[in-house]
């Protein structure tokens, strides 16, 4: 998968590429990811604000996306 980040004119991430080939096989393999009508659980908040904090201080533990698709490939 070849993906590409999008930055905005400071050079902080906004977003992701996908091909679309790629994004028709993720598709695949998950029906749903389309719906985006539904309300994240307060627990699945609390997660990402964990994480987000974490991320905030310890910014050098962020690895490259390419290091982890290397990772699931295995």
């Amino acid at each position: 998968m070849k993906t590409q980040i999008i930055q905005d004119h400071n050079g902080h991430p906004t977003g992701v590429f996908i091909p679309i080939e790629d994004w028709e096989i993720i598709k695949n393999e998950y029906p749903n990811i389309e719906a985006t009508e539904k309300e994240l659980e307060q627990w699945e908040k609390d997660i990402i604000d964990q994480r987000l904090m974490a991320i905030e201080k310890n910014p050098e533990l962020l690895q490259p996306i390419d290091k982890l698709f290397q990772e699931l490939k295995r």
